[in-house]
Parts: structure tokens; C-alpha cells; sequence
């Protein structure tokens, strides 16, 4: 199968039955590239700067609209959109793999993923709670209530083209707010795949104005275009830190907000009371799935000096037995990184990490000569003599970096003493390791897992992490007060006029 891949009829028909123009991806100027092959699959008109002001425009006064709209109504909304996404997740799904390299059952989740999101919004639309608090002035009422906010633009990465936008959009479409989505320029044909969908389902609702959801394509210009106008109340990012830096630093300038999901530098404590087989296949899932592309992708493991020789001579046996190559193919556990610079990175941190001390087990490039324009690799893993060097940086790679403790405290120390703060696991069968991890004394990151790894995040929960990951939080708990404006209500239903804290104001009316 691997020998006749024509990536770009596939390509075409899926797009065809997504329902998108053939204008929309022929005879554009933005190629887009199958990291599978290397074979160009399309090439996309852009959106210009003046477009993309047009474009928040509409979406502005789409918002004026929606906003109007009963919260249980908007949640119909999303509900419809959930039932079209179930439709065409076969179709979907594959062109997630086609786009960004994904192994077949990792697109499919990304689609269920969406349509989960829609299902937790749907029930949020009845649930937009507010808090009636008791007021310190007699025959008065203290109470907060929550408010759609507006335009939302929402800036995706590549390695999850599709699921990040729906996080956000489900929840924003409930609270009341239009969006504007600007892709990665790597996976634009999701992001086309996707608007068709949402596009039919606005006309099938009908309460709701074209301009409700929107698209913009292009590089970091037309990015810098959104982040920059005022008429863009919220933000939501995901991407680098060094991308977050200007994103955070530009929408702060403006008084505008920003979520922020940036980079995850993550690590998994195993304790002499792991159950290791247990332990050895979520750190493998996470350090190997997706070649390595995850922000949650596990890429330091601490593990107690007592266990060390039997879970690496463990894992290196995984690592020498995990199916390299096509994605489409049953079988498969590592498709393609996404292009050459995410290789050359790759190569680059390996080279550091052996100038310090690092040993290196795997790595390199996987060459199959069918697919040989394109960037495969073997999954590394790297024992290091301390958390130094590339080890301290997020390389967006399947390398994983191994490191011993002696004390538990030392441990907590390790896992923390890095600039991100994304997701974070723990392997264990003692409760006071467990529970210690959990508490304000263990874990930093906005994730903490105990047994179980880093990566696979549900979205019931709130998704995002600390410090250098941004502070960002999408998709489930009270993640949807970022999409919403809230009100401080004081009512006097009495005769009287007390002041708080007790201010006496007397006048004589006359």
C-alpha cells in the first residue's frame, strides 16, 4: 500500500465529500505539503491583512446577533454541529492523518474528541451559573451573572488541527460568542474540512449569521492581523512559548485577554512501588505517540535508583519492537514528523545531549524508499547524568530523556525544576507518594496524573498548564468563564440607602 500512495486524489475526495470548493485549495499560493510522502496535497488561497479586517468585522456583528440567542438555543447549535462531526468522522478523521502524519486510530480520536466537546457544551448551555452572595446592607441583594464577552479568535497548531479549535469554539458558541479561526499554515484543509461542516450547520439552525464562524488562512502576518485589533475581545493560543511571548505581550497591550497554551516539557516519577508493566506502557504511549508532536508528550522520565536497570533494559526492548512508517497502514504506532525543520531539531538535541553525557539508545532518520521526501524517525531515548541542557528545553520529537533519584524529595524537585509546567505524572502504589504528588508541595503543572501518563487529557477536565505553558486553560470544569464577561450585581429592594462598610453620607434632600 505504502508503494502506491497518491495522496492528493485522496485528498481531493475527501474535500469533495466534506462538501468544500475545489477554489477554496487549487491555484492558491500557500502549498501544503503530506508530511507522510512529501507529496504536495493542495495549494490554498490565503487570506490577506485586508480580508482578515473584514473578517473581524463580520464577525463583530455576527456576534451582536448571537448573543441575543437563549444559551439552551446556542446549545442546540453546538448539538447540531456534534451530529454532523459524528457523520463524517471517518472522513475527517483520515484527512487528519493525510494533513499532519497521524496514525489512523490518532485522527479518529482527534474527530471524537471534537464531538465530545460538543456533547459537554450542549449540557453547559443550561449551566452557565452565576453566585448570589449575602450583602452586608440590609434589604439588599449581592449576586454575580455572566455575559457573552464577543469575538473570540483562535489560533491553532498543527498537531492537533482540529480538536483544539472545537474546545474552543463549543464553548464559546454557548456563552454566546462568534469566532475566528486562524489555522497553522501546515494544516489548513482540517481547518477548510471543518468551516465547510460548521458552515452547513449555521444554515440548517438558521437563527444564527453566516458570519458566526469564520476562517482566515496565512502565515503569522494575518495572525499578528487578529491578535492585534481591539475588536477582538479574546485570544486563544496554542503554540510555542516564544510564539505565546508576542501573543500574551500584543493582546496585553490592548487590554484584550488572552489564552495561552503553550509549551509542556513533561515528566513521569516511577517509584520502587510502580506496577511497571503498567507504567511501561503509558510511558511509552506517551513519549512515542504522535512521534513525540504532543504538547502533553512525555519527555523526562525520573526513576528511582532501585528500579532503574529493569524499566530502561524494559523500555529499550519496546523501542526496538515499535512499527515505524506509513500512518495509513494497520499496524503502525509512528507515522511522520512534519516536516525537515522538526527533524533537524531533533538531531540537534540529541547531538547536545551526547556533548554532556547523554547516552543515546534510537534515533535517527528511518528511511523507507517509499517514503523518502518525507521525515521518519526512531523514537530516542537518552540516559542523562543530570537535568541539563536540551534536557531542560521542549523538542517537539519523540525523545525521551531518563534520569535516576534516590529520595522522593528529589524527585518533586526534578519534575518541577523546569521552565513549563504543562501535564505531569507519577507512578506509584504508595498513597502518601501519590497524595504528596497531588498536593500544593508536589506536582507545579496543570495536569498531575497518578498512574497513568502524561498524555491523553479528557476534556471533562480544564486543559492547560503553569509558568512557561502560559496559564491558558480550554475545554472542560468552569473553562467557559474565559469566553465570558462577568457582572458584580448589588439590588436595594428596600426604602433606605445604607452604605457599606459601615460610610455614613447624609444629605438633605429637598
Amino acid at each position: 500500500m505504502a508503494h502506491s500512495l497518491n495522496l492528493a486524489e485522496e485528498t481531493k475526495k475527501i474535500l469533495e465529500s466534506l462538501g468544500v470548493s475545489s477554489s477554496r485549495y487549487n491555484n492558491g499560493d500557500l502549498t501544503v505539503v503530506s508530511p507522510i510522502n512529501g507529496e504536495i496535497i493542495a495549494n490554498v488561497v490565503q487570506s490577506s491583512a485586508t480580508q482578515t479586517k473584514e473578517t473581524i468585522e463580520k464577525a463583530v456583528k455576527a456576534f451582536q446577533t448571537w448573543r441575543k440567542v437563549p444559551a439552551p438555543r446556542r446549545g442546540e447549535f453546538v448539538r447540531l454541529l456534534g451530529e454532523e462531526l459524528r457523520k463524517f468522522k471517518n472522513e475527517l478523521g483520515r484527512l487528519v492523518s493525510l494533513e499532519v502524519g497521524k496514525i489512523i486510530s490518532e485522527g479518529l480520536g482527534e474527530v471524537q474528541e471534537m464531538i465530545d466537546i460538543c456533547d459537554f457544551a450542549v449540557g453547559l448551555s443550561r449551566q452557565l451559573y452565576g453566585l448570589t452572595m449575602g450583602s452586608e446592607r440590609s434589604n439588599h441583594r449581592l449576586q454575580e451573572q455572566w455575559h457573552p464577552i464577543g469575538t473570540v479568535g483562535v489560533i491553532t497548531a498543527f498537531n492537533f488541527p482540529v480538536a483544539v479549535w472545537s474546545w474552543n469554539s463549543a464553548l464559546a458558541f454557548v456563552c454566546g460568542d462568534s469566532i475566528i479561526w486562524k489555522p497553522s499554515e501546515k494544516s489548513p484543509l482540517t481547518a477548510l474540512a471543518v468551516q465547510s461542516i460548521i458552515e452547513r450547520v449555521i444554515k440548517q439552525f438558521g437563527e444564527a449569521s453566516t458570519d458566526l464562524a469564520q476562517l482566515i488562512i496565512g502565515d503569522y502576518t494575518i495572525g499578528d492581523t487578529l491578535v492585534n485589533d481591539p475588536r477582538v475581545d479574546v485570544i486563544s493560543a496554542t503554540g510555542s512559548t516564544a510564539m505565546g511571548r508576542i501573543v500574551g505581550q500584543n493582546v496585553a497591550k490592548r487590554f484584550g485577554r488572552s489564552i495561552l497554551e503553550l509549551g509542556g516539557n513533561n515528566a513521569a516519577i516511577v517509584t520502587p512501588s510502580a506496577d511497571l508493566e503498567l507504567a511501561l506502557r503509558a510511558i511509552a504511549f506517551g513519549a512515542i505517540g504522535t512521534a513525540g508532536q504532543r504538547c502533553t508528550t512525555l519527555r523526562r522520565l525520573i526513576v528511582h535508583t532501585s528500579i532503574y536497570d529493569s524499566l530502561i533494559s524494559s523500555l529499550k526492548k519496546v523501542y526496538s519492537s515499535i512499527k515505524i512508517g506509513n500512518p495509513l497502514e494497520d499496524g503502525v504506532l509512528v507515522g511522520p514528523l512534519i516536516d525537515e525543520k522538526s527533524f533537524n531539531n531533533m538531531e540537534n538535541a540529541l547531538k547536545a545531549a551526547k556533548k554532556i553525557g547523554g547516552v543515546v539508545y534510537g534515533g535517527g532518520r528511518y528511511i523507507d524508499e517509499a517514503l523518502q521526501n518525507a521525515f521518519y524517525v526512531h523514537p530516542a531515548l537518552v540516559e542523562m547524568p543530570s537535568q541539563i541542557g536540551p534536557m531542560i528545553e521542549e523538542t517537539f520529537a519523540p525523545i525521551l530523556y531518563v534520569i535516576k533519584y534516590d529520595n522522593f524529595d528529589e524527585a518533586i524537585a526534578l519534575q518541577n525544576n523546569v521552565p513549563q509546567g504543562l501535564s505531569s505524572a507519577i507512578f506509584t502504589t504508595d498513597m502518601r507518594e501519590a497524595d504528596h504528588f497531588l498536593s500544593a508541595l508536589g506536582s507545579d503543572c496543570g495536569i498531575a496524573n497518578v498512574n497513568m501518563g502524561s498524555s491523553g487529557a479528557e476534556i471533562g477536565g480544564a486543559f492547560g498548564g503553569e509558568k512557561q505553558t502560559g496559564g491558558g486553560r480550554e475545554s472542560g470544569s468552569d473553562a467557559w468563564k474565559a469566553y465570558m464577561r462577568r457582572q458584580t450585581n448589588a439590588i436595594n429592594y428596600g426604602y433606605e440607602m445604607p452604605l457599606a462598610q459601615g460610610v455614613k453620607f447624609d444629605i438633605q434632600a429637598h
